[in-house]
């Protein structure tokens, strides 16, 4: 199920009219019609008003509608305190040079309890920013557990070789081939060689708070 189809669902379930909803958030009936039927994304900070007026978690849409591993960060009942690491320490991830020293960054909380050990980088640029479905802008936070294997449909962490940071991109697979694809259709596809080791796979994104 789709963002459209789980507010869709949840709003039918309360009885509310899309008048009753757009008021309660502070959009037009419009807007939350595109939304409901997949036609247009939602501005982050609509879809947690949306959230906490239905009460629901909301999963970001994978490629062909299939469900994604990332979702819309809420207010978590349980907290866990991951740090917030630039895109170089990242990159050096599962090298000899350790990436960070615990307590010694910047934290951010999260529900989510990861599978192996997390951490969060501060999106830089456009290039996983869409017009339309998963878009993840300029300056989100986006948590990232290395303990997940990385599978297509992700949104992932990756290195490549020459590069001394690390990137963030959706991994793809076509034709037994796999890429590192950018959610902004400006950007192009880039082919996985043996030079490419993946960091982690990204579970969670939120707004940054200042």
């Amino acid at each position: 199920m789709n963002i459209g189809q789980t507010i869709r669902k949840a709003r039918k379930a309360k009885g509310w009219t899309l008048e009753e909803l757009a008021h309660r958030v502070g959009t037009d009936t419009g807007n939350l019609s595109r939304l409901e039927r997949g036609q247009q994304g939602a501005r982050q900070d609509l879809l947690q008003k949306i959230i906490k007026e239905l009460d629901i978690t909301i999963g970001a849409e994978g490629p062909a509608g299939e469900p994604s591993n990332v979702s819309l960060a809420v207010q978590p009942d349980r907290s866990y305190r991951y740090p917030v690491l630039n895109w170089v320490s990242a990159g050096l991830w599962g090298d000899a040079l350790q990436p960070y020293e615990p307590g010694a960054e910047e934290t951010e909380l999260s529900n989510y309890m990861g599978k192996g050990l997390c951490f969060w980088l501060q999106v830089n640029g456009d290039s996983m920013t869409a017009p339309i479905g998963d878009s993840i802008p300029d300056g989100n936070l986006i948590l990232v557990d290395t303990g997940l294997e990385a599978r297509p449909g992700h949104l992932v962490i990756a290195k490549l070789e020459n590069d001394d940071k690390a990137t963030f991109k959706r991994l793809v697979q076509d034709g037994g081939r796999q890429f590192l694809k950018p959610l902004n259709p400006a950007y192009p596809l880039i082919e996985i060689t043996n030079h490419c080791r993946f960091v982690g796979v990204v579970v969670e994104t939120k707004r940054k708070l200042v």
